[in-house]
This record gives structure tokens, sequence and C-alpha cells, in this order.
């Protein structure tokens, strides 16, 4: 089934989603991560879109979204929640599954605890809802939020971002770098050297301690709902290290459970691996 780019204006903002599948099919809602956009979900897309309806939006500020001026617009994981949840009812979408990876987990958890009879189920990869998974990459993040005039901290931030930050998150303790196209972070690069993206990228570090704020509330949501979930995890990833992945075990019952040997973006070293995993998933938890 073909892909198709589109945009939608969403409360005032043009938003580019990816599209592709019979939207008849159940709907896979899939939220990219930082510094990526959705087109860390290509592939992805093309293995499930015969047998599922996806959709896969870029955040503002990322990849082909509009990036309106910081004094026009809130840079917050509660206002990017917002967004999606507004695309998706223009989008007429009323039951879907939710895609959670990095950036991605703290807006879908924040859609799917306020809407939990529209979530069918969630696939988890590197993306974090317990204090476990928050380890030695986030000491720079942590000092950020205790003093936003740490100038330590906020040089150390901007590398994770400039050209050979990048490309350590994409090749860091992956099997084989060889595999690894490096359009990945050229692609990247587009959106980040836009003006002003880095002081969007750095007010997004300092909300995130917002989520972590939210992290019992989530918890909370897991364990009253018991959402049917899906965790294909990069094992060896310095942002989300696997230690975040098994602390979902202590909430999530109906909880299937991958680790993979590889680091961030487990998606571009076990793509197809991960698109079996998912397509089986959702034709026994959602497909009717």
């Amino acid at each position: 089934m073909n892909t198709t780019y589109n945009t939608k204006k969403i409360h005032g903002v043009e938003i580019f989603y990816r599209e592709a599948g019979d939207k008849t099919k159940p709907t896979l809602v899939l939220l990219h991560g930082y510094p990526t956009s959705s087109h860390m979900y290509r592939n992805l897309i093309n293995d499930l879109s015969d047998k599922y309806h996806l959709i896969a939006p870029d955040y503002p500020g990322y990849g082909r979204s509009e990036q309106p001026p910081m004094a026009e617009f809130d840079y917050t994981f509660e206002n990017f929640a917002k967004i999606i949840t507004a695309l998706l009812a223009e989008l007429d979408i009323q039951k879907y599954s939710l895609y959670l990876m990095d950036y991605g987990a703290p807006i879908g958890f924040r859609i799917a605890s306020t809407s939990p009879e529209k979530v069918e189920s969630l696939i988890i990869q590197n993306g974090c809802a317990y204090e476990e998974g928050l380890e030695t990459f986030w000491d720079p993040i942590k000092a950020y939020w205790k003093n936003i005039n740490d100038k330590e901290a906020e040089a150390t931030l901007r590398t994770f971002h400039d050209p050979n930050g990048l490309k350590w998150q994409y090749t860091h303790n992956v099997p084989d770098v060889s595999k690894i196209s490096p359009d990945n972070w050229e692609i990247d690069l587009r959106h980040l050297e836009r003006p002003e993206n880095g002081a969007i990228q750095l007010a997004l570090f300092y909300d995130y301690q917002t989520n972590v704020v939210l992290y019992p509330k989530w918890q909370e949501y897991f364990r009253k709902y018991q959402p049917e979930t899906l965790i294909v995890y990069g094992e060896n990833d310095y942002i989300f290290p696997g230690s975040g992945a098994e602390a979902f075990k202590k909430d999530l019952k109906n909880l299937e459970f991958h680790l993979f040997e590889t680091g961030h973006f487990a998606l571009e070293s076990y793509g197809t691996e991960i698109a079996d995993l998912i397509s089986d998933f959702l034709a026994r938890k959602v497909v009717k």
C-alpha cells in the first residue's frame, strides 16, 4: 500500500504526516522520538501497510511540520499531545494502537491515560515511564532541570544534536554500523538547522521533567486498564537502557517482552524482526 504525504492545519500549525494502508483496518499511530521525525518509520510503514492503517506525524519543529516561533507557540510535551490528539480527531480516528518511541512515549502516555477507551494496544520501543530508565545519559539534563542557567549542562545538551551527536545516537551500540544509513542523521539535520530550533530542543529538554512528574499517573493507568502491550526494545541503548524496559513488568500484566542487541534506534538494526512481531501481536490482540 503506497504511503501518502499530507499536511493538516492543527491549532494553527501545519502538521505533516505519513499515511498508508486501508482505513478500514486497525490503525497504528507511530509517534517518533528525538531528534528525528516520521522518517524513522518509513520502512515499518511499508512492512505493515498491507494489513494495517498507519499514521506517522511530525511534531511542530520536527521533520516537515511547521516550526512556529517560540514566542507564538508553547514547545512542551503537553502541547504536542494536544496537537496529536487534535490531528487524530480531525482524521476521524476513534480507535488506535500507539507505537511509542523516545519522545513519543510521554506524548503517547498522555494521550492514552486521558482517553484509555480509544487505545487498543501499546507498542513501546525505547521510551520511558519509570525513573529506572533515566540513567547516566540523563545527568546533564537533570542538572539543567535544577538550573536552567547552568551553561555547562546547556553546552553538553547542545552536543546531543550536533552532527557528531546525531550520528552517535544512530550508531552507538549497534551490532553492524555499516547497515545504518547516514541519510538518517542528514535528514534530521534539515530541521535541526532551522533558525531557533536549537533553542526549541533545549526547551523540550527542560520540559521533559514534566513527564517524570506524571510517571505515577501513567503507572496507575497501566495498573487500572492493563492495555495489551508489546515491548520491542534496543537493550543496549545508552539513552533509554534495558532497565527502563524491565520496569514496565511491575505494572503491565498483558505484556509481551522482547529485547534486541542494539542501541537507541532499534528499527534500523532489527526492522524486519520488529515488524513481524508487531504484525503478529496486532493480529492476535486487535483484529476482530
